[in-house]
Formats: C-alpha cells, sequence, structure tokens
C-alpha cells in the first residue's frame, strides 16, 4: 500500500486538532482525554489491529468516523426513532463535510474525498469490503471499551430491549469480526449479556 506520508500525517493532525476542542471528557488509565479525540485514536488502534493493510481511504475515515460529533447533539432530534435516524443522516452529513474539508486542505482530490465520505455515510454495507471492515471496527471499539458504560447507562431498559439493541451491533458485524470480539476479556457482569445476544445470533 502506497501512502502520500505528509498530507496523509497532515489529515490525522487536523483531525485530531478538530476533536481536541470537545467539550465531554473521557479518563483512561488515568488520563483525561477529550471524548471524541479518544474514541478516534482507539479507531485507529483497533483498524491496525483488525485489518494491518488497510487503504489510506480506510485509515482516513476511521479516524475521522466522529469528528466534533458533539456539534451536532441527539438532543436536538426527537427521542424516538424517526428523531434518531434523522439525527444519524444529519451526522453522517456533517462528518463527511468536516473530513472532507480538512482534507483539501492537505491536498487531496475529490476522488479521495468522496471514497472517505462513502466509507463515512457507511454505503454498500456487506457488499464493499472497506465499508464492512468499518463497521467491524467500529462495533469491535464498542464492544472493547464502551460495552460496560453503555449497559450501566441504560440497565433501566428492559432486558430484552437491551439486547435488541446489542444484536443489532452484533447483526452488523462480519463472521471475522465475531471471531475478533469473541477474544475480548469481557468483564464476568456482562458474561450473562453477551451469551444471550450469542444465542440469539
Amino acid at each position: 500500500m502506497i501512502v502520500n506520508v505528509p498530507r496523509f500525517e497532515q489529515a490525522f493532525v487536523k483531525f485530531d486538532a478538530a476533536n481536541v476542542a470537545d467539550p465531554n471528557q473521557d479518563v483512561f488509565e488515568g488520563v483525561i482525554y477529550p471524548k471524541e479525540l479518544l474514541y478516534a485514536k482507539r479507531m485507529t488502534a483497533m483498524l491496525k489491529h483488525f485489518e494491518p493493510d488497510a487503504s489510506e481511504t480506510l485509515q482516513l475515515a476511521a479516524r475521522c468516523q466522529h469528528i466534533c460529533r458533539w456539534k451536532i447533539s441527539r438532543n436536538n432530534y426527537p427521542m424516538d426513532r424517526v428523531g434518531y435516524k434523522c439525527w444519524r443522516i444529519e451526522l453522517y452529513k456533517f462528518h463527511g463535510e468536516t473530513a472532507g474539508g480538512i482534507m483539501r486542505e492537505v491536498g487531496y482530490d475529490e476522488e479521495m474525498i468522496a471514497n472517505v465520505q462513502a466509507l463515512l455515510r457507511k454505503e454498500k454495507l456487506k457488499i464493499n469490503p472497506e465499508s464492512q471492515i468499518l463497521e467491524d471496527v467500529v462495533g469491535l471499539v464498542f464492544l472493547q471499551y464502551y460495552l460496560v458504560d453503555f449497559v450501566n447507562k441504560y440497565s433501566h431498559f428492559e432486558e430484552e430491549k437491551l439486547l435488541n439493541i446489542l444484536r443489532k451491533t452484533w447483526k452488523k458485524m462480519s463472521e471475522k469480526g465475531h471471531i475478533t470480539a469473541l477474544k475480548f476479556n469481557f468483564p464476568p457482569e456482562l458474561e450473562a449479556v453477551i451469551h444471550k445476544v450469542l444465542a440469539a445470533a
């Protein structure tokens, strides 16, 4: 794989600089991070683990997957299924436009920008191999780093509703993604939940 190192590195620096402004914070191993910066770094690390030979396009898309996400608040949309879908569609557009602007600044052409934006919109999932890889990485990052907080946050849900949400994540992933996820060391308190999701799948 041939990568134009200067523009590639500049894009990463600018993606990260945008995410540094996130007012939301996460703590990992005793260090406080802007939430979306930490997520972006986790996406890159997981992609390297899951698909070491990932293309430049895929690496860029993984790094800017949630770029400046806090600027489009879920609370601005109705708290129902329709509102959620509208929010997600607006996010895909926003992430693509934000990443595209940065990529132009560092010298990427419109074809490369369009390819990254298509991945961010999750186009042709299950058909485009790179879209599926990105979806797998998204699922793996969620399962490894955010599942515990997710379960705790939505513990007030009926168990079946919670399981359905997790099943949707699992369904979007490929067999390779499933195999990778099953190697994670989940906390004991989540083992029962994971087993129920897998049994239904």
